[in-house]
């Protein structure tokens, strides 16, 4: 059985409206027989992969600008996956809509920083709506400002390696140094994410407290997660995230059921086929289900049972 923690805060904070309707995304793969628990022993040839960061920055350039004296919609980078968003008016709450291909709907919470703000194309290359609004009274809220972007992206992945409002680092994060010294003396992609795997795994605590107080438009602070070393699964996905992509590696951070339970964790790309701890398969060919929040709180017989073949989980946004 999923561990009965990690659902509470994000059930609260999506059921409060912050989050509509998203694309799809995938599982992970059949298991086998075989599966022993112990940490897989992995056969070095050659020299160490490159652990730099490779930390992308989103770049608001001017080029292709849209909205009003304040509200700026800046789309100078769609090749790249991403758009910004910066709001200098005085509205309390102002939210984000973005209706995507297939008529797929995300729904953000602007932060008020009156900074930009960085949003994927989570749903790759087509039309998008992009629209602000801003809070009425109760309830109701007024489109403050729309425009229509046709996006044609380069790099399929390019939207999950770039930071964005919900995965959020920079070259200096504290994160991404970690990340960075947690690849050190790996020999591949995988071995990387399994280095990363198990600290998130072993060294993040789940913080029951701030998920049964968790505040409406909770945005996850990676370096406060990884200092305070306890957090909900909203950040362990975020953290896991943002360390996996300033290694190069695309990561979503995916939201959606597992089981009957509102839920975050990631998913990963990988060019390489082989196993993390005999639990998780990547096969070199499709993105694959992590659940760090279930690792943390589970023996990995149980986490083997439960992710299986990726079923017990529904995918409803991808960031």
């Amino acid at each position: 059985m999923i561990h009965k923690k990690i659902s509470f805060a994000l059930f609260f904070l999506f059921l409060s409206g912050i989050l509509l309707s998203g694309c799809s995304g995938s599982g992970s793969k059949e298991l086998p027989e075989e599966f022993s628990g112990k940490k897989s022993q992995p056969v070095h040839s050659g020299t160490p992969r490159d652990n730099a960061p490779r930390v992308l920055t989103p770049e608001a350039s001017g080029s292709a600008v849209f909205g009003t004296d304040t509200i700026t919609i800046d789309a100078s980078h769609t090749e790249s996956g991403y758009f910004m968003v910066r709001y200098l008016g005085d509205n309390d709450k102002v939210k984000l809509r973005i209706t995507g291909p297939g008529d797929s709907e995300y729904v953000y919470l602007l932060s008020g920083s009156q900074e930009y703000e960085t949003f994927p194309f989570s749903c790759g290359n087509g039309s998008y709506q992009v629209q602000v609004l801003e809070h009425t009274s109760q309830d109701l809220y007024a489109v403050a400002y729309s425009t229509d972007l046709s996006v044609s992206i380069e790099n399929e992945f390019s939207p999950f390696l770039y930071p964005n409002q919900y995965v959020n680092f920079t070259g200096e994060s504290l994160t991404v140094a970690k990340g960075s010294e947690l690849a050190k003396d790996t020999y591949s992609d995988l071995e990387a994410i399994e280095h990363i795997y198990h600290y998130v795994t072993e060294e993040i605590s789940y913080d029951e407290e701030k998920a049964q107080n968790v505040s409406y438009g909770y945005l996850p602070s990676v370096d406060e997660t990884l200092q305070a070393k306890k957090g909900i699964c909203f950040d362990y996905a975020a953290v896991m995230s943002a360390m996996l992509r300033s290694q190069g590696i695309p990561t979503k951070l995916e939201v959606g059921y597992s089981g009957e339970a509102y839920h975050a964790w990631i998913s990963a790309y990988v060019k390489e086929s082989g196993w993390v701890d005999n639990i998780i398969q990547f096969d070199g060919k499709s993105w694959t289900l992590m659940d760090p929040t279930l690792a943390a709180g589970n023996s990995a017989a149980s986490v083997k049972k439960y992710i299986g073949d990726g079923s017990n989980y529904v995918v409803k946004y991808s960031y």
